[in-house]
Parts: C-alpha cells; structure tokens; sequence
C-alpha cells in the first residue's frame, strides 16, 4: 500500500492489519522510551492505532512520513493522556472491554523498556532545553526521524524545525559532551547525529 492510499485503511481490515504490523513494534518503542509502565505503553500503543482509523484521512505525504505521521498521533495521544489523570483514572474503571496483560505480555513489555533506557537516559539529558527545541531533538535524534517528519510529526515548518535544531545543539553537545557515543540498542537510537553537531 503506497502512502497516498492511508485512508484505505479505515475501510480495508486486512489493510489495516498490514499498516499496523508494519508500525506498531516502533510505535510501542517510541511510548516506552517515554513511560516506563508496561500497561500504560500497551493502553496508548492502542490508543495510537484508534486514533490512526478516526484520523488516516488527515495524513499529506508530501508533509512527511506514515512513520513521522505515527509519531505526531501518539506525541498527541501521550500529551492528552498526561493532561488527564490517568492512571487514577484507569484503575477505577478497571478493564471493561480491554484483555487483562498476561505475565508473558508484562514481561515482553518491561524488556522492551528496558531496552530503552539509554534513550530516556538521552531524553533526560535533553529536559534543560525548552519544550519546542527538545521536541524537535527527540524526534529527531532519539526516534530517528528526518527533519522533514520531525516537523511534520509537530505540525511546524521544516525551516522552524532546523532553526529549533539549531538552537539546542550547543546544549545538547555540552549535556551529552562533545565525543559521547551512545551505543544503540536498535538503529534509531544512535551516537549524536550530525545534525545536532556543531562544525568549528
């Protein structure tokens, strides 16, 4: 399925199938490296892909990736979750509707949080930035996003993205220093891009 085929998606089951196995490994890699509860990441990998079906017919190629795109759904999705009092919220209206986690689920889960530890290590390096400049560099240096899909995942113009990249890369360079190697858990998590180097 090309790109500009997206909304097909919300009519075609196996399409839909297709879409979110293609994406739903990383989607749930981008929330664990944010939240470190093994339920909540598998409630708003679930939430994400709810909201790609009330939402494909939103999604512009030429503005960025599907992946870009999955991002901004779930940075929205994350943000909306926080603003509530969610996990309050969860626990008194129990799982109606929703399979319980297993102990083989929870454990796939915390494996997989654990294997993003150096990147919320990397993100937490990153919380002297202001909020505008340290999304951009998540996006961009921890999740592996262009610049084009990291302001299209944050609805800003490309050239807003470089001038915010711009800015945060002496402090990102002094917080992780100069010649700090992160050694990658998987290729997204990577050494400080270049573009977040600054050339002397």
């Amino acid at each position: 399925m090309g790109a500009e085929d997206l909304s097909d998606v919300v009519g075609d089951p196996a399409a839909f199938e297709a879409f979110y196995r293609r994406h739903v490994a990383l989607v749930s890699r981008f929330l664990a490296r944010r939240v470190i509860d093994p339920q909540m990441v598998a409630d708003l990998t679930a939430e994400v892909f709810h909201e790609v079906i009330r939402s494909a017919h939103t999604y512009r190629p030429g503005r960025g990736s599907e992946l870009g795109w999955l991002y901004g759904i779930a940075r929205n999705v994350l943000a909306n979750d926080r603003r509530r009092e969610a996990l309050r919220l969860r626990a008194e209206q129990g799982a109606a509707g929703q399979r319980p986690l297993d102990d083989d689920d929870i454990a796939r889960l915390e494996e997989r949080i654990d294997a993003e530890s150096a990147a919320r290590r990397l993100r937490q390096a990153l919380s002297v930035l202001p909020d505008d400049e340290r999304a951009v560099v998540e996006l961009v240096a921890v999740d592996g996003l262009s610049l084009k899909d990291a302001a299209a995942a944050l609805g800003i113009r490309p050239g807003t993205a470089r001038v915010r990249m711009y800015r945060a890369r002496r402090v990102v360079r002094d917080a992780l220093g100069s010649s700090q190697n992160l050694t990658p858990s998987r290729p997204a998590v990577r050494a400080v891009p270049t573009e977040l180097r600054e050339s002397r």
